[in-house]
């Protein structure tokens, strides 16, 4: 399809010579003498006034009502309380929304600021004349013809918006005197034609993408060639589909287009835009603007203005696109806030870490060999005197001898071991804690539960020793059921409490024990004949103290196999909850604490995206 644009509805050059001579100069024709006249409409047109430049903006920014200020903030809490877990690279998109957004707050109310964009040669700048009622963007065959923004507001006040994206004074215009000048509805707009977005020239694309990162609203120009351009669509609309309640996109010059092929591509640009992510504002629905005209000829320019009009005087364009704004930084922050599933230390996770440093230190081994301990004490104190010196002789010497067992040193092996214990149960916990949560926030409970790792396993002796210690110190007058000591690790386990009934069992062990010496001398008298003949009685006696001994001590054995397995298993849980505690405040609780923080922000991220208007 040839390219028809808006000044081939006029040829011809006026000089009345065909090789474009004219009172001896050359031109180039029809481009040189539209350059011409734009600059003698340019001198001739009034210079804004003065007042507008340095009037200070009578009505700032008012605190809209609603939830953007309230996302504002949290987008803000957000952005503080992850700085320290976050790159500045990640953050820098919601900073600079917050700063734009602040300086736009700064600012009018009252206007609103709407950018005219569009392709090479999709008469954008002649559809910015028409809205504006007069030729104050140039426009020609050459391309590209606007080089730099131009403004046009129909009210004062504006300067600092101006200011604020660049306008140049020389460049700020105000409408034609006429029924575009004084349309009620247009009061408050500041419209600004930007260079070409596909300019050949590096600084135009650049001054386009900073000035649509600042207005309140774009009307996006497409003509019928290059309404399916890539880079229009790949480039700004898809990347801005949030952003579609502040959108416009209007089919230009459909004048070009035989019968109903105007329909036929304003269906297919609809169909472009659906599948970019962008909502169409149709039956009420909110979204983008959606039509088609012709800059050149006028048809559906005065919709358009209508349309703008209704915009306009609603004064909310500037907060659905700090609103759109804030979606979209909340959209790329998604990543790195919201977790998979439900991250976090549960009870179980806690019993396992508490279980495997209980494995680590010894526990059950310490709180086995405290019941062995107090068994021994009992064969001690209720065995015979023949057995216990049996056991004396039998282990006297040996390496392995409990009365060598204080002098046992714990072997290296099982120290190391003992530590990659620790460390293995460090590491489970820290990666059950962090399973689900985003990248930083997972490096972050790792660290936070590496960190407090250092020195544990020290940490998990000493506490050890000093649990042996305090329970050595609460034995006094012990009781079967009295609290016991734990086994100092890498030393002889303390000696257990004496219950009560121990006394009354080694009376009734010496009682049998007698029994036993006294029918044997009564024996021995009789056979050297300093007493009596009488077999019978010394032997019941001699055999009630052989056969009560092992009675009283299998007895004492059995009452004391109870209090024994509590003792152990007393001196078990004591080592366990001084492992527990060490462990928990040394790696649980500043993993909880960063738990604690991602929750914090998180939070704030649900406020931010709580009343998101994009759906995102």
């Amino acid at each position: 399809m040839t390219a028809v644009t808006d000044e081939d509805h006029g040829k011809g050059d006026g000089t009345g010579k065909p090789d474009g001579r004219a009172d001896g100069r050359w031109d180039d024709g029809l481009i040189a003498r539209r350059a011409a006249e734009a600059r003698e409409a340019e001198e001739a047109a009034p210079s804004p006034p003065a007042e507008d430049e340095a009037e200070p903006q009578v009505e700032a920014y008012a605190a809209a009502d609603g939830p953007l200020p309230a996302r504002l903030d949290a987008l803000r809490e957000l952005v503080g309380l992850s700085r320290a877990r976050l790159d500045r690279d990640t953050l820098a998109e919601a900073g600079r929304v917050l700063d734009e957004a602040a300086a736009r707050q700064r600012l009018s109310s009252r206007h609103t600021v709407i950018a005219v964009a569009g392709a090479t040669g999709s008469g954008k700048s002649t559809l910015f004349n028409a809205l504006a009622g007069a030729p104050i963007s140039d426009t020609g065959l050459r391309r590209p013809t606007t080089s730099q923004p131009i403004a046009c507001s129909w009210t004062d006040g504006a300067a600092g918006l101006l200011d604020r994206l660049a306008v140049p004074g020389r460049l700020r215009r105000r409408p034609h005197p006429g029924p575009a000048a004084f349309d009620e509805a247009l009061q408050g707009l500041v419209l600004v034609d930007l260079p070409d977005h596909d300019s050949a020239a590096t600084e135009h694309r650049d001054q386009v993408d900073r000035v649509l990162a600042l207005v309140d609203a774009v009307i996006w120009v497409v003509d019928p060639e290059k309404y399916a351009d890539a880079a229009l669509h790949e480039r700004y609309l898809r990347p801005l589909a949030g952003h579609a309640e502040v959108t416009f996109v209007v089919l230009n010059q459909t004048d070009r287009l035989p019968g109903e092929a105007a329909d036929l591509v304003l269906d297919d640009l609809r169909r472009l835009l659906d599948e970019d992510g962008i909502a169409l504002g149709e039956h009420g629905e909110p979204g983008a603007t959606v039509m088609s005209l012709s800059a050149l000829t006028g048809d559906g320019v005065p919709e358009l203005r209508e349309m703008i009009g209704r915009f306009v005087s609603d004064r909310t364009a500037a907060t659905r696109r700090l609103s759109a704004d804030v979606d979209a930084a909340a959209a790329r922050l998604r990543r790195v806030y919201v977790a998979e599933g439900r991250p976090g230390l549960g009870e179980r996770a806690r019993e396992e870490f508490t279980d495997r440093l209980a494995e680590a230190v010894g526990a059950a081994a310490a709180g086995q060999a405290a019941e062995r301990e107090w068994r021994r004490n009992a064969s001690r104190a209720c065995g015979t005197p023949w057995l216990r010196l049996w056991r004396w002789y039998e282990n006297r010497g040996l390496p392995g001898s409990l009365d060598r067992l204080g002098q046992a040193l714990t072997p290296p092996e099982e120290e190391l071991t003992a530590r990659q214990r620790v460390e293995q149960a460090v590491r489970i916990v820290a990666d059950d804690a962090a399973d689900g949560l985003p990248g930083p926030w997972a490096q972050a409970v790792r660290e936070a539960a590496f960190a407090g790792a250092q020195g544990l396993p020290e940490a998990l002796d000493e506490l050890a020793v000093r649990a042996g210690a305090a329970g050595t110190s609460k034995r006094g007058g012990g009781t079967e059921t009295g609290k016991s000591t734990v086994p100092q690790l890498g030393g002889r386990p303390p000696k257990p409490p004496r219950p009560k009934w121990w006394p009354a069992a080694v009376l009734a062990q010496a009682s049998m024990t007698l029994l036993q010496i006294f029918g044997g001398l009564w024996l021995v008298g009789q056979i050297i004949g300093v007493l009596e003949p009488g077999l019978v009685t010394p032997a019941l006696i001699m055999l009630a103290g052989v056969v009560g001994g092992p009675l009283v001590e299998w007895g004492c054995a059995a009452a004391i196999r109870g209090p024994a397995r509590r003792y152990g298993q007393d001196a078990e849980r004591r080592l366990r909850e001084a492992a527990a505690g060490c462990g928990r405040a040394r790696v649980l609780d500043p993993v909880a604490a960063e738990l604690v923080r991602y929750r914090e922000v998180r939070e704030r991220y649900v406020t931010v995206t709580e009343f998101s208007t994009t759906g995102r």
